[in-house]
C-alpha cells in the first residue's frame, strides 16, 4: 500500500512572520517563494500545515 504524499508550496513570506512560525516552515524545507516540497502525509506535517498554512499552498501528490 502506498503512503499518501502531500505536495506543499510556500506562497508568502516568512518576512515579518513569527520567528515559530519561520522556524516550522524551515523545517519543512521550504526556504524561498514558489519552492515546493513533497512530504508525507501524517499527524506531524498536518499539525505542521495547520500551524503556517496561512503562507502555504497544499495539494494531494
Amino acid at each position: 500500500m502506498e503512503e499518501k504524499k502531500l505536495k506543499i508550496t510556500l506562497v508568502k513570506s516568512t518576512i515579518g512572520a513569527v520567528p515559530k512560525n519561520k522556524a516550522i516552515v524551515e523545517s519543512m524545507g521550504l526556504r524561498k517563494i514558489g519552492r515546493s516540497v513533497i512530504l508525507p502525509d501524517n499527524a506531524a506535517t498536518r499539525g505542521q500545515i495547520r500551524l503556517v498554512g496561512h503562507l502555504l499552498k497544499v495539494e494531494e501528490a
